[in-house]
């Protein structure tokens, strides 16, 4: 059976996100005492008793926005409303029901979707004092919770989904008109015909999954790729997640700062599963002055962390920045396997090409191990290549390395060109094995290994990195040194 929709809807800091996080029992969602901090859909696995289902959270509705990032925002919001089998509508119990409440329930009335109405922020007060005002939304009997603190919640979950425990119709249509309530709700929100429900994806993904390991796949992946798309504000991250996934899944604003989130995004290309992760653009540290974008700096580093991946997105008409640098630091840093996108690459002439090239080459020589492109996000060039180095770094971060494989390369590298004597002593090297994965960590056993200099080590590096085919992934070397147990102390 397909996993039930439940939509998350309301105006600014009504406590949608916190709401997610509670369903979700995660912190997967930017929660703060600040309006407008989500902008984009945001999916996750909620769970009440045995019944699993998928909850989606949305950014601060105004269904009568004209233009800006606010009707970008009711764009995501109707397109989750169209995908949704149940709305959870909530509204403020302490700000009482004002001008937006109203629209954005006659809007919910016209849809055509089973429509929930949760007082959130009722916690301390009178149970019919809290939700007496919002019967004038016309959306039934209203629910009074706390998403804070759990009250109501899981009696309101229940009670959304008690429609998979009504019987089907007999002649086979919906029981309650559904079917034309989304034909209407499709046309009140203006849906593509190549826009898909989110269960219909769910059902994809899975049968994707099944096929694991078949076919003609770049590389022989046996769990879901986490890709983080990391860069600069304005370079074109979001505007490269739709184009991988052929429709306007997260906001792409010609305005820097429109994603403020870490959002996740379930996508399968040629037989390989990824999670997409959507981060903030990160800016120069005396840049951030809002708070916001400083939980945005932190959902962002915290993405980069989390994934097995990561994209790193240039700009082609601007300058490599110190910023640029000091994000691409941050990913060497943490280890994990890099590829470098040069975006908006249509859009430069012969000049601007050679230049960002001298730049990359100056200001970014510590990445020569990662796989660059030059694409158009927009216009989807290049694209495909760029997975397939995807697919290799993370390959190449999950390497399995045999020990006499390791231990032969180590003494053809050592007898080409030995270690260089520290005063009398000559580190000697015996044998290597693996120590771990993403990235890989070789430990090198033998003598007097802490002699051992810094370029030697890179030269061993370059070594391994040409024999096990590891392009795409930091790789540590550890020197582990034997001691003589006749010398005292030792």
């Amino acid at each position: 059976m397909f996993k039930p929709v439940v939509t998350l809807v309301g105006r600014a800091n009504v406590g949608k996100s916190t709401l997610f996080n509670r369903l979700t029992r995660s912190r997967a969602a930017l929660v703060a005492d600040f309006s407008g901090l989500t902008r984009d859909r945001h999916y996750g696995e909620g769970r009440v008793g045995e019944r699993p289902f998928i909850v989606v959270d949305t950014g601060g509705f105004e269904p009568v926005a004209k233009d800006g990032i606010l009707l970008e925002m009711a764009r995501q919001t109707k397109q989750a409303i169209a995908e949704s089998d149940v709305v959870i509508f909530l509204v403020d119990a302490r700000a009482g029901v004002n001008a937006h409440d109203h629209e954005i329930a006659r809007l919910l009335r016209r849809s055509g979707q089973r429509v929930y109405l949760a007082v959130n922020k009722a916690e301390g007060m009178r149970h019919g004092g809290a939700t007496a005002e919002f019967h004038e939304l016309g959306l039934g009997e209203p629910h009074a919770i706390s998403a804070s603190h759990g009250d109501g919640v899981v009696d309101l979950i229940e009670q959304a989904l008690s429609y998979l425990d009504e019987p089907a119709a007999d002649d086979g249509g919906d029981a309650d008109g559904g079917g034309d309530a989304h034909a209407a709700a499709a046309a009140e929100f203006e849906i593509d015909e190549g826009s898909h429900r989110v269960h219909e994806h769910d059902a994809q993904l899975a049968e994707a999954d099944a096929d694991a390991g078949t076919g003609d796949t770049p590389q022989a992946v046996d769990h879901r790729i986490k890709l983080a798309i990391v860069g600069r504000p304005n370079v074109g991250k979001s505007t490269l997640i739709n184009t991988l996934l052929g429709e306007e899944r997260v906001i792409a604003f010609d305005l820097p700062g429109t994603t403020r989130d870490a959002i996740e995004i379930e996508f399968e290309r040629d037989g390989v599963s990824y999670t997409l992760i959507d981060t903030a653009g990160l800016r120069r540290r005396g840049k951030v002055f809002e708070a916001i974008e400083k939980f945005s700096v932190i959902k962002t580093l915290q993405a980069i962390e989390a994934c097995n991946v990561v994209l790193l997105m240039l700009d082609a008409g601007a300058e490599i920045s110190d910023q640029d640098a000091h994000i691409a630091g941050f990913v060497l840093e943490t280890g994990r396997a890099l590829v470098v996108a040069i975006n908006k690459w249509d859009g430069t002439d012969r000049d601007q090409r050679e230049r960002i090239q001298r730049e990359f080459e100056r200001k970014l020589r510590f990445l020569s191990f990662a796989r660059m492109h030059t694409i158009s996000a927009l216009k989807g060039q290049g694209v495909k290549s760029l997975l397939k180095s995807v697919n290799a770094a993370h390959a190449a971060a999950f390497a399995k390395l045999s020990t006499p494989r390791l231990t032969r390369t180590l003494h053809a590298a050592v007898e080409q060109q030995p270690p260089p004597r520290k005063g009398i002593f000559r580190p000697k090297m015996r044998y290597a094995h693996q120590g771990g994965q993403n990235p890989p960590l070789i430990i090198i056993h033998g003598n007097a290994l802490d002699a051992v200099s810094d370029s030697y080590r890179r030269y061993l590096e370059a070594r391994f990195r040409e024999t096990f085919d590891l392009a795409g992934t930091p790789l540590r070397i550890e020197f582990k040194s034997s001691h003589n147990p006749y010398v005292q102390g030792s």
